[in-house]
């Protein structure tokens, strides 16, 4: 059995914290949680993305592509580069690890995102290959596993944009293991981005109700940070 080291547990806990104080005005310009890179489908290169974010002031976020970390690693990479020879007294933005991953929940194909996990645990190899998961492990319920296997958070991703009442989804997400929501979501891809406010109501009072985490994000697929395409 790999374990989970006492500095990923750190990490960990902190996103946590992060997750429970977020608000509707928390994304996109302090924290943004669902971006996709060139690594997926995306059209930012990991470098351009953390451009981004360190010229909007963000204050934390995670890379999300589909089924790789290979954006994430790239952005990393460059975030401690710039670290290493910036002279700037304003703070760094922080960046966790993150990936979205398709699974089936209940006979609906869901995506789920994993936050704050190692990115070397075995456990994840069948989610990082680039494409989906075939057989036991496109279960949500493996997934979930996966993810706090390696020392994660897994969230289920805009719960309200599936073809099946969101409140089931969640009702059999939680008895899964589900950690928590993403609350913030603009379905309707507005611009300025803001998260859409009925089914913000719906998935906060969900999340009350099973006591959830929660998280928000653009689910940037275009050249800006600020919105969704």
């Amino acid at each position: 059995m790999t374990l989970v080291s006492t500095e990923r547990r750190g990490t960990t806990a902190t996103l946590k914290t992060v997750f429970q104080d977020l608000q509707a005005d928390s994304c996109p310009y302090l924290y943004n949680f669902h971006l996709h890179t060139v690594f997926s489908d995306g059209q930012l290169h990991p470098d351009r993305l953390m451009q981004q974010a360190v010229a909007h002031g963000l204050e934390g976020l995670a890379i999300t592509d589909h089924h790789t970390v290979a954006g994430y690693r790239a952005a990393h990479l460059w975030l401690e580069s710039l670290r290493s020879r910036s002279a700037q007294a304003e703070p760094l933005p922080q960046l966790w690890s993150g990936i979205e991953i398709n699974a089936n929940l209940t006979g609906v194909e869901v995506h789920i995102l994993g936050y704050g996990f190692d990115c070397n645990h075995p456990v994840l190899y069948p989610y990082t290959q680039g494409t989906t998961a075939l057989g036991k492990s496109y279960e949500a319920e493996q997934v979930i596993a996966a993810i706090q296997g390696a020392g994660g958070i897994a969230i289920l991703a805009h719960p309200a944009r599936y073809r099946h009442p969101a409140s089931d989804l969640v009702a059999a997400a939680v008895t899964l293991g589900i950690d928590g929501l993403e609350t913030y979501y603009c379905y309707a891809n507005q611009d300025p981005w803001q998260p859409s406010a009925t089914q913000t109501q719906d998935m906060l009072t969900l999340g009350q109700r099973y006591s959830l985490l929660k998280t928000c994000g653009t689910d940037t697929h275009g050249s800006s940070i600020l919105r969704r395409l």
